[in-house]
């Protein structure tokens, strides 16, 4: 059971484009400014967010046999993730760096890792508290 309802994407997080969606490009930190100057290139927006030593998958790996890398993300328009491919294969990065995931799966993993986080920050303290 779960305290989270289970929700269908709505129409707050579709548009004419189709979808919204989170979109994570791993790079290796000395492929940072190739991967900005790629997305610069597409025909619309982006506002990354960037994320230094974050862990990502090598090639057909799992995650713990990764090496320290440099993730990319932003949210885009399912009907636009076709552009945004084309892109970073033109510009030399393999596919296998693009992750696309629900926005609406993304914003209500983040809310849980954060509960989950603070609760536990908040059990440290009590369990300091109690022990003075």
């Amino acid at each position: 059971m779960s305290v989270w309802p289970v929700a269908e994407p709505s129409a707050a997080l579709s548009g004419s484009e189709g979808a919204l969606v989170s979109v994570s490009i791993g790079v290796r930190a000395r492929d940072l400014e190739s991967l900005l100057e790629a997305l610069a290139r597409l025909p619309f927006p982006i506002n990354p967010e960037i994320c230094h030593g974050a862990e990502v998958a090598p090639r057909g790996g799992v995650f713990g046999e990764s090496e320290p890398s440099t993730l990319v993300e932003f949210p885009a328009y399912a009907g636009r993730i076709a552009e945004v491919r084309a892109e970073l294969e033109r510009s030399g990065f393999h596919r296998s760096a693009l992750r696309i995931a629900s926005m609406l799966d993304e914003i209500q993993g983040e809310c849980r890792r954060r509960g989950a986080d603070s609760h536990l920050a908040r059990g440290a303290t009590n369990r300091a508290a109690a022990a003075t």
